[in-house]
């Protein structure tokens, strides 16, 4: 891929390029990679065992009730590997089943609670991922965990933030107080906290290799406790879905080529559905129809045409995607090449559009990235869904259950109603890159983004401005992003400048057609976390977090010199300088994540790098403060 290295945008950070890499949103994750690598293991080794550590370490996105998604490039077979680690419904649940408890109208299903923890995907993956292309024992690549598990570790700034802000929401689920409100309350930064019984279940999983957490004492302690509790799974819901996954669980990829800059043919390739992935695939098609390569990079002509395909991909991904065994089209259907043509063929260069679903022919998260000096990479994304998840936690074992049954629908007509044993609609998404070198698919790049319906959206820009606007990855993560909400609404950074917002919002380079706006930016959008690899070597860059604000609607964003905004109204001062002066002048801009220094580690090849929220990368430096020097850290916690 050939880049432009310079850099348009305000940073301090620069690109890392290593033999061995981990990327992960949280240190001792990262950490416990490179420890496995060091010993031997490979990518693969390296990614379960961060993905172990990080559901201790970092709570509030997943857990050992998570459920995850990978992709993996295997050299030695030069084959691309889908994994689809997602959970299934239990056997109780019906579309008759939520009506009894909920009542007739499908918004009111439930959120939170029991009633929306399908059976735990991610130790499942955990184990296909070893059995498939692990190199070091099991028990092995899991030590790290049953440490931190035994041990327990310091919590750091930004998780800290995170369960602070679950705590009212999450207090009086089941387990959850007596799990992770120790002495009564939050952990404070720098605390030392252990979660009780969790070493306890990484241990029957190292052993077992997954089977008790499925078959055996695990599942039978979830079947007891929500029996207990007013649940309705059992432990014959684990069995049938450890039985469902051997057969089900490595999927392959589906891809959509286009051509960059250079001329070359890419394929971004994507996990199929149940999850949203084919939506950063659909918008890539519907681009392929328009003359975005050609406009120039962040014009406001450049960031309507991207917003545009975005929202058309969305309405066909809310539309049809499922469970594949409830979706009424085909995913080929929806990436039909004639399809997507006519889909691009609705973007009004001069306005936005309010998209529907069209009719196609028929037929909160982490992420982490690792990849090896022999040439596996691998692309893994973890969670629990909303935060803590359900906030059911299991006493004894430390399982916090995930919530991803709220992704079901209990509308009888969709494709996504819910069923027994079926699969919900999944937002995490883990990402790869080919390119086709001389009739051969070569790997190019690992990448994931966290973040709800982010995560296609920031697939599409980053290889946008990457493969079509030449950006180097640092740029491609420093510039400024939108993200598609719901209608007409979209969220933009605060470094976008002015002059594009007022045009993409307005469809009019003349202020005194603002009146005519049809899509008004709402909010500032928080950072992105993303990886990226490049075949054998591994080049990972970070963006910061940016302040956040809610707009009414009808009201338009101006922004000011230092990432604020101000309402035209006049109720909100221009040229906020600092995130902590925007809170105290109007408690809508969310409050400051913390400065931290990121710690990173190149030695001996190996390299790890860490941001929350931020891309993960191999090298990293605060944002105001001298650059660190490079050195390797013991690997060790407080006591």
């Amino acid at each position: 891929m050939n880049f432009d290295w310079s850099n348009p945008y305000p940073s301090v950070r620069t690109p890392v390029f290593a033999r061995n890499i981990v990327a992960t949103s949280q240190p001792l994750a990262a950490q416990a990679g490179l420890r496995v690598l060091a010993a031997g293991g490979n990518a693969v080794d390296a990614a379960i065992a961060a993905a172990a550590v990080i559901t201790l370490t970092e709570p509030c996105s997943n857990g050992l009730g998570a459920d995850n998604f990978a992709i993996v490039w295997d050299p030695a077979s030069r084959g691309l590997h889908g994994l689809n680690s997602s959970g299934i419904a239990p056997a109780a649940w019906s579309l008759d089943f939520y009506r009894r408890k909920y009542g007739d109208d499908p918004a009111n299903r439930p959120v939170r609670g029991w009633d929306t923890v399908t059976v735990p995907g991610a130790v499942a993956g955990w184990v296909q991922l070893h059995d498939r292309l692990g190199r070091l024992p099991f028990a092995d690549v899991l030590a790290p965990a049953i440490e931190y598990a035994e041990r327990g570790f310091a919590v750091s700034p930004v998780v800290q933030d995170k369960w602070r802000l679950a705590e009212p929401v999450l207090k009086d689920f089941p387990g959850f107080a007596q799990h992770f409100l120790p002495r009564g309350r939050v952990p404070h930064i720098g605390e030392h906290f252990r979660l009780d019984g969790a070493a306890r279940t990484l241990r029957l999983i190292a052993q077992s290799k997954g089977r008790e957490f499925y078959l055996g004492e695990v599942a039978a302690a979830v079947e007891r406790y929500a029996r207990q509790t007013g649940g309705s799974i059992t432990a014959a819901d684990f069995a049938a879905y450890w039985d469902f996954v051997q057969t089900n669980a490595w999927v392959g990829t589906l891809s959509k080529d286009f051509t960059g800059s250079d001329g070359a043919t890419y394929a971004l390739h994507e996990i199929p559905p149940n999850g949203q992935g084919i939506a950063a695939l659909s918008a890539i098609g519907i681009l392929k129809h328009t003359a975005v390569a050609e406009l120039p990079l962040d014009s406001a002509d450049w960031q309507h045409t991207m917003i545009e395909a975005m929202k058309l991909a969305f309405a066909d991904t809310y539309a049809f995607v499922a469970d594949p065994r409830g979706m009424t089209v085909t995913p080929a259907g929806l990436l039909d090449d004639a399809y997507l043509a006519g889909r691009a063929r609705l973007i009004d260069p001069r306005r936005a559009t309010a998209m529907t679903a069209g009719q196609p022919p028929k037929g909160g998260t982490i992420y982490l990235t690792a990849a090896d000096e022999h040439g596996m990479m691998i692309s893994l994304i973890q969670s629990n869904y909303m935060g803590f998840g359900s906030g059911v936690v299991v006493p004894g074992y430390g399982l916090s259950l995930q919530n991803r049954g709220h992704g079901f629908s209990l509308d009888p007509n969709s494709p996504n109603v819910v069923r027994a044993g079926h699969r919900p609609f999944h937002t995490i998404i883990p990402a790869f890159l080919m390119k086709h070198e001389d009739g051969v698919a070569q790997p190019q790049m690992s990448f994931g983004v966290m973040g709800g319906n982010m995560q296609p959206q920031g697939h599409v820009q980053t290889l946008a401005r990457m493969l079509w606007g030449r950006q180097q990855p640092q740029a491609a993560c420093d510039a400024p992003r939108w993200k598609v909400m719901t209608g007409l609404d979209i969220e933009v950074e605060g470094a976008m400048p002015a002059a594009v917002v007022q045009v993409g919002a307005t469809g009019t380079r003349s202020a005194s057609e603002a009146a005519r706006r049809l899509a008004l930016p709402r909010v500032l959008l928080r950072g992105l976390a993303c990886s990226l690899f490049f075949g054998p070597l591994a080049c990972t860059p970070v963006v910061p977090e940016l302040v956040r604000r809610k707009h009414p609607a009808g009201q338009a964003l101006r922004l000011g010199p230092a990432h604020a905004a101000a309402r035209t109204d006049g109720a909100r001062p221009e040229g906020i300088e600092d995130r902590a002066a925007a809170r105290r002048a109007d408690p809508a801009v969310e409050r400051p994540r913390p400065p931290r220094a990121v710690r990173a580690v190149d030695v001996g090849g190996l390299a790890a790098r860490v941001g929350h929220r931020g891309w993960s990368a191999a090298r990293s430096i605060p944002i105001v403060r001298p650059r660190p020097s490079l050195a390797l850290e013991r690997w060790q916690d407080a006591p």
